[in-house]
């Protein structure tokens, strides 16, 4: 892996792996929601939208096309931390991918017709992630743990908020966010350095804008909540959520192998007994998520309403045990071979190894050699896991249903 920077202060990572037909390509942005006042909730995400929508020598049609004639793909995707656009192609066609990906993202065109007419593209998404009970419950369990904070804000925005958003909105916003020195550009697959370096100094190299801002000060709320949200749902969706470590913290190896052990996969604690012993869910998992200053490991759960109460029930045991009893040696084993091997197997793809190279470094200023990684998988001790145990499954916790009758559920929550 290279990494340099171009004349205009763009950091590009490239990562070649010559074995491959492929290259992907994806440019990251600091700007999400954890970076959006309240007056501009949802800004990240309707500009990711409108960089689709035509630039100033492409419309819309034409970068479809472009990109079908070629026989690529091109996306884009908004968290609460960072915006990716990205491109997977073909060797031959990565100068056309380059293009069009560096067209999108310096050169959005922010036409009136074309933000009313997304503005309803993105409406339509708020509508279907209503619809979607699980992303329903997540977004009001944000909401109990950071309240008003930008971490407690939707990525998508509020609807009313989205309905009155103008070109100059979205102008002002990139203004602060999109910039070169705001941003990162990764490559991996079948790409020689010196080749992506003309490249992308050719593509990306005349792009000016802004530097960009500090993520906001945020931490879990000191009284955390337990909210509920009514809908007209088969299920009830439960989430637990408990406080864990901030980004680019070393406990993130710990906690990720506490992870598979106690609900990250079909072998897990919660897994086998609410899912396959009780037959009570469907789906029932656990994991963490981390943000600049914080963290929290959150536990979700999908069940019917006369076996929720149970569900909560059995949730509560099986960390008890877990906090007592501690883990197996055969649990501690498995988990750590899940890790390395769910590791090792992706760093067969580019576009993994292009998502890592590009999120680490625009959100932690720093590459994760592969090697560094397996080691501190490796370095990871049973007192290690269970140290990672009390610390986040004995601290405070909030609670988010959504369903039928909703509140009732609540009173079997324990704070």
């Amino acid at each position: 892996m290279e990494k340099f920077v171009l004349s205009n202060g763009l950091t590009v990572l490239v990562e070649p792996m010559p074995y491959l037909r492929s290259v992907s390509i994806g440019a990251w942005v600091k700007a999400g929601s954890m970076l959006e006042a309240p007056s501009e909730n949802g800004l990240s995400h309707f500009m990711e939208h409108m960089a689709f929508k035509g630039t100033a020598k492409r419309s819309a049609r034409q970068i479809a096309e472009e990109m079908d004639f070629i026989g690529g793909h091109l996306n884009a995707a908004t968290s609460k931390l960072c915006t990716n656009y990205y491109a997977k192609v073909i060797d031959e066609d990565l100068p056309q991918a380059a293009d069009i990906l560096a067209d999108i993202v310096c050169n959005p065109a922010l036409d009136p017709g074309e933000t009313d007419k997304e503005r309803g593209v993105v409406l339509e998404e708020i509508a279907m992630v209503e619809d979607s009970p699980e992303d329903v419950v997540y977004d009001v369990l944000a909401e109990a743990v950071f309240g008003e904070q930008s971490l407690g804000q939707t990525i998508l925005g509020p609807a009313e908020k989205l309905e009155k958003y103008t070109p100059d909105d979205l102008r002002m916003f990139r203004q602060r966010h999109y910039g070169p020195k705001n941003a990162v550009v990764a490559l991996a697959g079948n790409v020689e350095i010196q080749r992506a370096k003309d490249l992308m100094e050719e593509k990306f190299g005349s792009w000016q804008g802004a530097a960009g801002e500090e993520f906001p000060e945020a931490v879990a709320i000191d009284q955390p909540r337990k909210l509920a949200r009514e809908k007209d749902t088969e299920q009830v969706h439960l989430c637990v959520s408990y406080r864990s470590h901030e980004m680019g913290s070393p406990d993130v190896y710990p906690t990720a192998v506490l992870n598979n052990i106690l609900g990250g996969g079909m072998s897990s604690r919660l897994f086998q007994r609410i899912r396959e012993e009780l037959g009570m869910a469907y789906t029932v998992y656990s994991g963490p998520s981390s943000y600049p200053h914080c963290g929290e490991f959150t536990i979700y759960a999908a069940t019917s309403p006369k076996h929720a109460k149970t569900v909560l029930e059995q949730i509560d045991i099986e960390i008890k045990k877990l906090l007592e009893a501690g883990v197996t040696e055969k649990e501690f084993t498995m988990s750590k071979a899940q890790l390395k091997g769910s590791f090792i197997l992706g760093l067969e793809s580019a576009y993994n190894r292009m998502s890592a190279l590009g999120h680490n470094q625009i959100l932690l200023n720093k590459v994760i050699s592969p090697e560094e990684t397996i080691a501190a998988i490796e370095k990871v001790s049973m007192d290690d896991v269970a140290d990672a145990a009390r610390r986040i499954l004995t601290g405070p916790k909030a609670y988010a249903v959504v369903g039928r009758k909703a509140e009732k559920y609540l009173q079997y929550m324990k704070a």
